[in-house]
């Protein structure tokens, strides 16, 4: 599973509460604009409307190729889910403060898919702890790396 493109901020804004891989509605000249990795994600989101789940503001560049047929860079795209996974997402996208963000594009057996996240906003506070977090670890890790060399 190769990505394609990848969510940074979705992880730093939100706690990742459950994921699921989705497929993905594309148009031609948008696969070939992904297979050149012109993508961006980092403003998308999610919504389930009318039984149906739809990937808005996910940003893919026009096939420069591409003719008078070429895609709109910022069109909504649906995701493919079974009924089940669209309840379940649905159940959870009508609680306060949860939404549905795209993690990464990536190819899985040729075809693109998108690893969707549920989640819940996080505070500044929430969001200073994660980054102390990472950092006292990666000191621990620095801290036992200096003791293995060092034998």
């Amino acid at each position: 599973m190769a990505d394609i493109v990848t969510n940074s901020k979705a992880r730093r804004d939100y706690h990742i509460l459950e994921t699921v891989e989705a497929g993905l509605v594309l148009r031609g000249t948008e696969v070939k604009s992904l297979r050149q990795g012109r993508a961006q994600i980092a403003d998308a989101f999610a919504r389930v409307e009318r039984d149906e789940v739809f990937l808005f503001n996910a940003h893919i560049d026009e096939y420069e190729q591409g003719n008078r047929f070429n895609h709109l860079p910022k069109a909504a795209r649906k995701l493919l889910l079974n009924r089940r996974e669209i309840r379940r997402l649905a159940e959870f996208a009508v609680l306060d403060k949860h939404v549905l963000v795209p993690l990464s594009f990536y190819w899985k057996n040729g075809r693109v898919k998108v690893a969707l996240a549920v989640g819940r906003s996080k505070q500044e506070y929430d969001k200073r702890d994660t980054i102390k977090q990472r950092e006292s670890d990666r000191e621990l890790r620095r801290a036992t790396m200096i003791q293995v060399k060092g034998r």
